[in-house]
């Protein structure tokens, strides 16, 4: 479980290492053009209930702390839904990830590639 440590006296925000390396991305990019933004996600259930929602502004610490040592291998498609989100104006909402597009794409792809028998 990762960490999302975001302003100098704000509660550590526990994120899934893998969303939290993909919402990075997003972030990064958002911030490095100076753009200012809402993320929101659901509670963990260790947490209880509940949603919340933190403005990003460039002028704010922001810190990614992972668990994992090696980062993982990024959905394209996930980053750029997150990117897309971001532009809207309700802000990231960070979803969960959709596995089985990807898994569909990959396995189409290798059949086009594949030589016939």
């Amino acid at each position: 479980m990762g960490i999302l440590h975001y302003g100098t006296d704000s509660k550590p925000i526990h994120i899934d290492d893998r969303a939290l390396a993909h919402l990075k991305v997003v972030v990064v990019a958002k911030l490095r053009r100076q753009e200012s933004f809402t993320v929101s996600w659901q509670h963990p259930e260790e947490d209880g209930p509940g949603r919340s929602t933190i403005w990003m502004h460039p002028s704010i610490p922001v810190r990614f702390e992972f668990d994992d040592a090696v980062a993982p291998q990024l959905n394209r498609e996930w980053v750029e839904e997150l990117a897309l989100s971001a532009n809207a104006l309700g802000g990231i909402t960070l979803v969960a990830e959709h596995v089985g597009a990807e898994t569909e794409k990959e396995e189409k792809e290798a059949e086009i590639s594949a030589p016939a028998a």
